[in-house]
């Protein structure tokens, strides 16, 4: 019988990344997140007797540390979720890299959560679910809106679509592992800087193909200069109209009108 609890979960991009300030332990973010629409992990749930929750998938992190288990322990108290998923084993076809900045985990959980929502009619709004996202990671809330194209700030908790034509994204990944907590230390010891108020609205304003023509690499990311100094080899990577996504690996380029 035919699957047809399947679902794609697509990478994004960070067509620029600036610093806002500082929340906590967090840092406040101004982003436009893009979907990549040709990059994504699959999805499924699918019938099995093995009555314990099961992950199956050719990622490298253990159970404990997987975003989908994470998600899961933050809904397994909802009326039928830890039924449903002692009967139902989770597939994860991978395609997106990990650690590499397209935000692979981070929409993993999403749309687990998206998924379990339906398949165990929670009947949570897209709200409701953003506020367990939030405490998963600060890029899984954009992953539950679905949407193209997003201003995303705060922490990552607010995301407002943001009308835009779809992009062609192309992204390539170097074999490099680019942890960042690192990153974001080495960003607050040595980089540290904050985008205005005034700067912040106008980008936020901008279509992102606007937004590339004007910045170039170093100027649309807060996070490569930092990302370099840890991971000189990167350098190597920086080529015209390439970008660098999130807090790395990947880079990218928009391919629209060329």
């Amino acid at each position: 019988m035919e699957n047809n609890m399947i679902k794609k979960s697509y990478a994004k991009v960070n067509i620029f990344l600036k610093i806002a300030g500082k929340r906590g332990n967090y840092h406040e973010l101004v982003s436009r997140f893009v979907r990549v629409h040709n990059l994504y992990d699959k999805l499924s749930f699918i019938k099995t007797h093995r009555k314990a929750f099961t992950i199956i998938g050719n990622f490298s992190c253990n159970l404990e540390t997987n975003t989908v288990y994470k998600a899961y322990n933050l809904i397994k108290d909802y009326d039928g979720v830890e039924e449903f998923f002692l009967n139902h084993e989770i597939h994860i076809e991978k395609n997106i890299p990990e650690f590499a900045g397209l935000g692979g985990g981070s929409s993993n959980a999403a749309t687990f959560l998206l998924m379990a929502n339906q398949y165990c009619n929670l009947n949570l709004s897209k709200d409701e679910l953003c506020s367990i996202a939030l405490k998963i990671g600060a890029d899984v809330p954009f992953f539950v809106y679905q949407y193209d194209s997003a201003n995303v700030t705060g922490i990552g908790e607010i995301v407002e679509k943001f009308d835009e034509e779809i992009l062609n994204v192309e992204t390539i990944t170097p074999k490099v592992k680019c942890n960042t907590g690192e990153i974001f230390k080495i960003f607050r010891d040595n980089f540290y800087k904050e985008i205005s108020n005034e700067d912040a609205k106008r980008l936020l304003s901008m279509k992102s193909l606007e937004i590339l023509k004007e910045l170039n690499i170093k100027k649309a990311n807060d996070l490569y200069e930092s990302a370099l100094s840890l991971y000189p080899q990167l350098g190597s990577y920086e080529k015209k109209d390439w970008y660098f996504s999130g807090s790395g690996s990947s880079f990218f380029r928009i391919n629209n009108g060329k």
